[in-house]
């Protein structure tokens, strides 16, 4: 079954990957230091049986008091500049390039590019968001291992690179190019998995919202389509995001790929380890999500502005 959408004029690939980029950004200022809590959750205990590894952090925000308490409002902070920069790459592509591949999809498969289907849109999600995940994998392999690094606890491998560019210049240096998209594979499937869910969700609940008209258009109406959206993203994601984070921050050949990694770490700590960090995932994700997702309303505005198309 095939769903109809009122024709409407969009934005150029180029629009939309800049305003995709700019709200990703806004967002990941205010989640950041949630992301560094949910990386070091997620390598906490990596490959020990339960009980065998003490835990250092046991919450949210019990987490942030001792990172705050250790490292400083910098702790808070790390590894963000290389979180800018892979959110342009990811989001410029998961937001930007999504209408542009469902519309071509559409037109191919359906004969109308403003008609669509649920296949198509997970398809369109998915795509976009491997593009993004290959895009932006460098710059996650830098942030993962600055944000897993802390002075006062190790948690998982230790790795202190005092920037974006000397974390880029070092992997290079002793791993070549290839080594910069080392564990890319699982970020295809963390982001494959999470994109393909995210704006189908959004656009669904969305729809039903305006259709019942439960709230009047404006932020209530963006704010519980993308609090829909959020959870649904963080169920689908949380196991490949484990094992992207483990992936990530090795070094050496502690994974031989992303299947040994899943293998490993349910046979030793069990099924539930790929849903370590969960709360501070959802924490994350939910108001990234929001966030994103609101300020791409506002950033699409403005890109049609500069592209003078009419709204």
């Amino acid at each position: 079954m095939s769903t109809k959408s009122i024709e409407k004029k969009q934005l150029s690939g180029t629009g939309g990957f800049i305003a995709g980029a700019l709200a990703a950004c806004g967002a990941v200022t205010v989640t950041n230091p949630i992301e560094i809590v949910k990386t070091r959750m997620q390598l906490q205990g990596e490959l020990h049986a339960k009980g065998q590894a003490k835990k250092v952090y046991t919450g949210l925000f019990q987490s942030l008091r001792v990172i705050l308490k250790h490292e400083g409002i910098r702790g808070w902070y790390r590894g963000l500049g290389s979180a800018y920069i892979y959110q342009i790459g990811l989001n410029g592509c998961r937001l930007g390039f999504y209408e542009p591949i469902q519309q071509e999809t559409s037109r191919l498969l359906l004969g109308n590019p403003n008609e669509s289907t649920l296949g198509i849109n997970v398809f369109s999600g998915a795509t976009s968001g491997i593009m993004g995940a290959i895009a932006g994998s460098p710059f996650f392999l830098v942030k993962t291992r600055m944000q897993s690094y802390s002075p006062a606890f190790q948690v998982g491998t230790q790795t202190h690179y005092k920037s974006l560019f000397h974390g880029l210049r070092t992997i290079y240096s002793s791993e070549g190019f290839k080594g910069l998209y080392r564990g890319c594979a699982s970020a295809i499937m963390r982001t494959g998995a999470g994109s393909s869910v995210q704006l189908p969700i959004y656009n669904y609940v969305k729809s039903i919202v305006q259709k019942y008209n439960i709230v009047p258009e404006g932020p209530a109406q963006h704010l519980i389509s993308s609090a829909a959206s959020g959870l649904g993203v963080c169920f689908v994601m949380n196991p490949w995001d484990v094992i992207m984070t483990r992936m990530y921050n090795q070094r050496g050949n502690l994974y031989s790929g992303l299947f040994d990694c899943l293998v490993k770490t349910v046979k030793i700590e069990g099924p539930l380890a790929l849903y370590k960090g969960f709360v501070p995932h959802l924490m994350r994700i939910g108001p990234h999500t929001i966030l994103t997702l609101t300020f791409m309303e506002q950033t699409r505005k403005l890109m049609m502005f500069v592209e003078g198309i009419e709204p």
